[in-house]
């Protein structure tokens, strides 16, 4: 009898996973869209710093990087009480659509300097989430770590790409 109300809650923890991970990867395709109009065409153009990777980098490391964010919001998700759990999820949401403004402004309005102070709004938006992740869960917190850490990479990417251009 114990093991039904068990199965129940694995399949709704399963689904309810494979929901947020999906609307992650959904925000990403979203910005893929307007990637994909400019990186072959207008973005091949610019003048990159050295460090600059390879584009074939971005996608892998963009798909691990929102799964990171899905799975950690999750978890704070099933762990957060009531009070706690909405400013959580919305300070992820809010991320989330920075996250994707700034790829509509860097690559499809192709304007490097507006998109330069937006990403320094996403890194404060990533950088509150997972403090305030941390609080709730530990581990979520530190899932957020990479995708801080990326941003920032790309806030400088963004930096100099504006500046040498």
């Amino acid at each position: 009898m114990t093991t039904q109300p068990v199965k129940s809650t694995t399949r709704s923890g399963l689904i309810s996973a494979i929901a947020f991970v999906g609307v992650a990867l959904g925000v990403g395709a979203l910005g893929g869209l307007a990637t994909a109009s400019s990186v072959t065409t207008w973005y091949l153009g610019l003048n990159k710093p050295a460090f600059n990777p390879p584009n074939a980098v971005f996608g892998p490391v963009w798909t691990i990087l929102y799964i990171l964010m899905a799975v950690a919001a999750w978890r704070v998700w099933r762990r957060a009480r009531r009070s706690g759990l909405w400013s959580a999820l919305t300070l992820y949401a809010a991320q989330l659509v920075l996250n994707l403004a700034w790829s509509l402004i860097f690559f499809g309005l192709r304007q490097p300097a507006w998109a330069l102070g937006e990403v320094v709004v996403l890194l404060s938006g990533v950088v509150m989430t997972a403090v305030v992740f941390w609080r709730i869960d530990r581990l979520s917190g530190l899932m957020m770590i990479p995708y801080a850490v990326w941003v920032a990479f790309a806030a400088v990417l963004n930096l100099e790409i504006w500046r040498l251009n």
